[in-house]
């Protein structure tokens, strides 16, 4: 059976009497070329131990197997049990757990059921859980790279740059824990059903510390402020957390123009703009 294959996944799941559900973001590859290349791309190898997040039948988990020392796989439906059953049988060194990602443990998880191995996350990401299961990812900080399929308007925010037109509050998150890329574009014709957008495969290098020395409660609460009123300048955007007047002069001391706006500024420009909120 090809886990690619159009006719060959509808048999599958027609036989299993499995029915996608648009509500949990079911978009299966049927696309050889597309599992194929993030496997390669995320460079596995037998040191390595790999969490993936939605299997759906498995296309993408068994290329994982085949070059990674372990695969652990959440698949939240548990309708896929039997499917995933029949086929991946003849792999062994993959490990399902049919719960929520969401309120599992990934930390701890990782650590127990991945010992030894170079933990990385390597998925096609559900549409609908596409931010918190990344946030979670990032602020777990137990992974050494992620190489995830997302809707590539998600992507462009991920790896947005200050002055972009993607560039939000996201792409500053993500920034913080990581180092990101778009490797490359997925149309909708290689999934079913097919989505009406195109997707991106994005790499991510999580970093090992902070890139900025400052409080991080705080950095982010600048930040989301910052975000929070997009036309409005930085002045008035950060005055629903902090008096406009001091505002203003954190904005002066930074060395920034008064009419600077959220989308202008980096990372390191938010934590001084940050700790100079803090000081005066």
């Amino acid at each position: 059976m090809e886990l690619t294959n159009y006719n060959d996944v509808n048999s599958l799941l027609a036989r299993h009497g499995f029915r996608l559900e648009k509500s949990k973001g079911q978009n299966f590859l049927i696309a050889p070329w597309v599992p194929e290349k993030i496997a390669e791309q995320a460079i596995l190898d037998g040191t390595t131990g790999v969490v993936e997040i939605g299997p759906g039948v498995g296309c993408l988990t068994e290329q994982l197997a085949k070059r990674a020392g372990k695969v652990l796989a959440y698949e939240l439906d548990k309708a896929l049990k039997p499917v995933l059953a029949e086929t991946l049988s003849q792999s062994k060194n993959i490990e399902f757990l049919f719960d929520d990602v969401m309120r599992c443990d990934l930390a701890r998880d990782i650590k127990e059921r991945l010992p030894g191995l170079r933990p990385v996350l390597c998925a096609n990401l559900p549409y609908n859980i596409t931010t918190p299961v990344l946030t979670k990812v990032y602020e777990a900080r137990c992974v050494d790279t992620a190489t995830v399929m997302v809707q590539k308007e998600v992507a462009e925010r991920i790896c947005a740059l200050p002055g972009d037109a993607a560039y939000g509050s996201f792409s500053v998150f993500t920034r913080w824990y990581a180092e990101p890329w778009i490797m490359f574009n997925v149309g909708p014709d290689c999934f079913m059903p097919r989505p009406k957008v195109t997707s991106a495969v994005v790499h991510m290098k999580m970093r090992k510390d902070p890139p900025e020395d400052v409080d991080e409660a705080a950095f982010f609460q600048t930040v989301r402020a910052a975000f929070g009123q997009r036309r409005k300048t930085l002045a008035n955007a950060l005055s629903v957390i902090c008096p406009k007047e001091k505002v203003i002069a954190s904005i002066a001391a930074c060395g920034f123009d008064e009419r600077v706006r959220g989308e202008e500024l980096s990372i390191p420009e938010f934590a001084a703009l940050t700790k100079s909120l803090l000081e005066i």
